[in-house]
């Protein structure tokens, strides 16, 4: 049965000359903030600002979703694994057609997220490893605007997401990622702020400098991998617990190197946890109470910047 449902709220700002539609998103998961208050400040900073083009920014994409303060819709669907939805459906299935519909109308498009309430996430752009060489150097291009220190390219088959939809239809999109956990981090609002700005700078979309840090202080991986991009899959608890993380997001940790433990209050069992690979710690579980599968944390396989590292290729 349909649920009642507003239509996605969006703001459209128009320069009057022609030039790209550059889609920004937030809100696919309603525990992720610093993403919508990021769009706040930069639909007021954009208006009369733009050189050409247009710009569409969508606050809030999973209204139920938001008002639930979860990753899930009402429906208990997560918007980011059933693109492109059906208007006919529930409440999220009918959210994912919207923005898939907007998605599909951009030239551009950057769909902004942080590790909601289950995990910290380093700052990093990505991009699915689009079978066109074309869209994908416009995405690596895209990704290096917002000037995060980690790039990561994985694999492009997986479907259900807003970015397989922009696959399909042939635009270029990235997606980010930065910080969770609880409270606000102003460092995430500013960052993604200024990585929009910086990338139509880059699009000549906006008449000033474009903004570039050296590649040296890159951590640049592509990952060709079947699922690379797959954060719940990874590093997966052993048991039911309490996870004390022994780690510290951004450290170069080596492959059997403790990680953490688990710790079970009901009877005084732990079982400690190790790295499974070398690299970059990028993602780190910071909702404690784990039960056995749960993702405790992600390495990317680089020990240092100013290398790119290709994966599976």
């Amino acid at each position: 049965m349909q649920e009642d449902i507003h239509s996605i709220k969006k703001k459209h700002i128009k320069s009057g000359i022609d030039g790209p539609n550059v889609l920004l998103t937030a809100g696919v998961h309603g525990d992720e903030y610093e993403p919508m208050l990021a769009t706040l400040d930069l639909v007021e900073e954009l208006a009369g600002n733009l050189a050409n083009g247009s710009v569409t920014i969508v606050t809030i994409v999973n209204e139920s979703a938001y008002l639930a303060s979860t990753r899930y819709g009402s429906d208990g669907l997560d918007l980011a694994r059933i693109c492109p939805g059906n208007l006919e459906g529930t409440v999220s299935e009918i959210a994912a057609s919207q923005i898939s519909e907007l998605i599909r109308d951009a030239d551009y498009f950057v769909d902004m997220h942080t590790g909601g309430a289950t995990y910290d996430i380093a700052p990093l752009a990505g991009y699915m490893l689009h079978p066109s060489s074309e869209i994908l150097e416009k995405q690596r291009q895209m990704a290096l605007a917002y000037n995060l220190p980690i790039i990561w390219g994985t694999d492009y088959s997986p479907n259900g997401r807003t970015l397989s939809v922009a696959r399909d239809a042939d635009v270029p999109a990235i997606y980010l990622e930065y910080g969770g956990g609880s409270g606000i981090r102003k460092e995430v609002v500013k960052a993604y702020q200024d990585g929009f700005l910086n990338l139509l700078k880059s699009l000549c979309m906006i008449e000033q400098a474009v903004e570039s840090q050296s590649m040296e202080k890159y951590y640049w991986v592509e990952d060709h991998r079947m699922e690379s991009g797959y954060l719940q899959g990874k590093m997966p608890s052993p048991a039911d617990g309490i996870f004390i993380s022994e780690i510290k997001l951004g450290e170069i940790v080596k492959k059997g190197q403790r990680w953490g433990k688990i710790v079970d209050p009901m009877n005084g069992h732990s079982v400690d946890v190790y790295a499974d690979i070398s690299g970059l710690a990028f993602l780190e579980r910071v909702l404690l109470k784990v039960k056995k599968g749960d993702t405790l944390g992600g390495i990317l396989p680089i020990e240092k910047p100013g290398l790119k590292v290709v994966w599976g290729n």
